[in-house]
């Protein structure tokens, strides 16, 4: 039976007014059977002008470019430190090699310790070197551990000599990368570039042993000249050093 007059003009007003929340509704459902692939597509469509162009391109192969030069460098750097510790025993077979296995951030340039100890034959005294050259004395032992005081540190005192003008002086550390050599002459001569090398009359460490360079000079320090050093070996970055018998 048809519906009566009245009632399909009541019910046509209302469809009009109602099809907006239909269609959302309709959209909503649609996007819930989809999983979103629809919203997706939508953005994609959308944000398609914003996408990475020549000059974003170009970064991430600028990026790429430089991760690989970087990884390359890391692989170069960590094959020469074996080849140097590979020298460093080659050269001298008889010393002991010891691995440096503990340093404190707040004493960096002050100590370091070694993983080696009386059981292997360290003593208090010893000379320690690194590729490059010496850079401190064991100052305590214990039977498998060895704590050096490296030539940074304020406590340490070694003698010193330039041999290009056979001058003395008492290389002494500051707590930084750069000990610094007080001169026991007035005049000594010394100029930047000049290679300094442990005393022939230094009682604590055998003569010679190759130090640093003159960074600079200090001609009116008082009561006599003085110098900055640079070491010769890489202090702040060592991790195996070898120990010279008394």
């Amino acid at each position: 039976m048809p519906a009566p007059r009245w009632l399909r003009s009541l019910a046509l007003p209302s469809l009009l007014q109602a099809w907006p929340w239909l269609l959302l509704a309709l959209a909503l459902l649609g996007v819930r059977l989809s999983k979103g692939a629809g919203l997706a597509d939508a953005y994609a469509l959308l944000s398609r002008p914003f996408w990475p162009g020549t000059a974003q391109a170009e970064w991430l192969r600028s990026a790429r470019r430089f991760e690989d030069t970087a990884r390359i460098g890391a692989l170069e750097a960590e094959n020469a430190r074996l080849r140097g510790l590979i020298g460093l025993q080659q050269a001298s077979p008889k010393r002991l090699t010891a691995p440096v296995i503990a340093r404190e951030p707040a004493g960096w340039w002050h100590t370091l310790l070694l993983g080696r100890g009386s059981l292997q034959g360290v003593a208090e005294g010893q000379a320690v070197l690194a590729p490059g050259g010496l850079i401190g004395l064991v100052s305590s032992v214990t039977p498998s551990t060895a704590r050096v005081t490296l030539l940074t540190d304020p406590a340490s005192r070694v003698g010193v000599w330039v041999g290009r003008t056979r001058h003395h002086g008492l290389l002494t550390g500051l707590g930084t990368s750069r000990p610094v050599v007080r001169f026991l002459e007035k005049e000594p001569g010394v100029v930047p570039g000049d290679v300094v090398t442990t005393s022939p009359a230094s009682t604590l460490v055998p003569p010679d042993l190759p130090v640093g360079v003159i960074q600079s000079v200090d001609a009116g320090a008082d009561p006599a000249p003085e110098a900055v050093v640079q070491l010769a070996a890489p202090v702040g970055s060592v991790d195996w050093v070898q120990l010279l018998a008394r």
